[in-house]
């Protein structure tokens, strides 16, 4: 009796038997994992606040996922778009961060001197601001600090 079961491989890319309508605009998904999408959070949070904001507001109008696709359209959209720009200005230090971020399990407090380096040249060649929700008044930022401390929370 084996216990050896031949693969199924099927040649042929996975189409969703239940598509959008046509109402809802078409976008491409972003097509990169959660490192990049952390990576480059901030300024996605940045650049695509008012889109986001309108998403959060349909959102609260209507529990029904339908009701916010095109919104939601439109934020995948804003943030393809920041990502893009990063990767035309900013590469080897968007994957140089993005890479340190995945293998120190997504801690930014492992990963400050690539941050500070892509920090530098999305400000410069981009100029995009980064400010860190929650962060205290009156206090520099995290990544404004002159000598920050470089290794990992001990808990």
């Amino acid at each position: 009796m084996a216990s050896h079961r031949s693969a199924v491989l099927t040649d042929q890319p996975y189409t969703d038997p239940n598509p959008l309508p046509s109402s809802v605009p078409h976008v491409d998904e972003l097509g990169v994992t959660s490192a990049p999408l952390k990576s480059a959070s901030f300024f996605i949070g940045q650049h695509c606040k008012e889109v986001n904001e309108d998403f959060m507001l349909c959102k609260q109008e209507n529990r029904d996922p339908a009701h916010c696709l095109a919104e939601g359209r439109k934020v995948t959209r804003c943030a393809a778009e920041v990502i893009t720009k990063i990767r035309e200005n900013c590469l080897a230090e968007f994957d140089a961060h993005w890479q340190c971020l995945e293998k120190n399990n997504q801690y930014f407090q492992a990963c400050r001197k690539p941050e500070k380096a892509l920090n530098q040249c999305v400000f410069t060649k981009l100029n995009l601001t980064k400010s860190i929700p929650g962060s205290p008044e009156g206090q520099a930022q995290i990544h404004e600090k002159a000598s920050p401390i470089f290794t990992r929370v001990q808990k």
